[in-house]
């Protein structure tokens, strides 16, 4: 994972971009400062709405050189890892709640050649990815509840961000702290006081007034000093 410093890495989420303008927007976020592009995938089961698969980070992947983090919100993820390391993605990131052996899925991702990621909902502690924590490169806290964009952000789980903040800084190995959910120019701030180094952005960047680059623009202003 690339190393720097600044405040945050920016993550913007396609799930709330124009699909009928996809590859122009995808452009726009990188030429205004995105670090990566966040691809949220979901099946309808382990989340209650379906979303892309495998042929949108082909697409994306053919207008941009940035890291494509590919969020699966899937019941077995085992099933999907190859067909999304084969499409593209730099990175795939899994939830302790949809796996029953998340060891072996964490493997199996980092032998495909991809960074591996784990993620957790708000109501699952920090505890539960404590044995994974020296395999992946990446963990995402969730501040919504996974499945639906342009959600309120939920401070509650701050607590669980500085839980986590202090567990990966005594690694020896960097491990970034991602969070996902109602992240804007107001609440992102409160992510990054609380430990997150990367921010997942959909509504606040795709969806503003100005445009994607303003939105973005507006969300790493928010963050400079902090």
């Amino acid at each position: 994972m690339p190393v720097d410093n600044k405040a945050a890495r920016m993550a913007p989420s396609i799930l709330a971009a124009d699909f009928a303008r996809l590859g122009d927007h995808v452009i726009q976020a990188a030429k205004a400062g995105a670090d990566r592009i966040h691809v949220d995938v979901m099946d309808g089961h382990f989340v209650p709405n379906i979303s892309m698969g495998p042929i949108v980070v082909e697409a994306v992947r053919r207008v941009t050189s940035l890291p494509l983090e590919t969020h699966l919100m899937v019941s077995e993820p085992d099933r999907y890892i190859e067909a999304f390391a084969k499409a593209g993605s730099t990175s795939l990131l899994v939830h302790v709640e949809a796996n029953s052996n998340l060891h072996r899925t964490i493997q199996a991702i980092r032998h495909l050649g991809v960074s591996a990621g784990v993620v957790l909902n708000p109501g699952t502690p920090a505890w539960a990815i404590e044995e994974v924590l020296d395999l992946v490169d990446l963990v995402l806290v969730m501040t919504v509840n996974p499945g639906f964009g342009g959600q309120r952000y939920l401070t509650e789980t701050e607590g669980k961000i500085r839980v986590l903040r202090r567990l990966l800084d005594q690694r020896d190995r960097p491990v970034e702290l991602e969070v996902d959910g109602g992240i804007t120019a107001d609440t992102a701030p409160r992510a990054v006081a609380a430990g997150a180094r990367v921010l997942v952005a959909g509504s606040s960047v795709f969806g503003h007034s100005g445009g994607v680059a303003a939105g973005l623009k507006a969300l790493i202003s928010s963050v400079e000093g902090a």
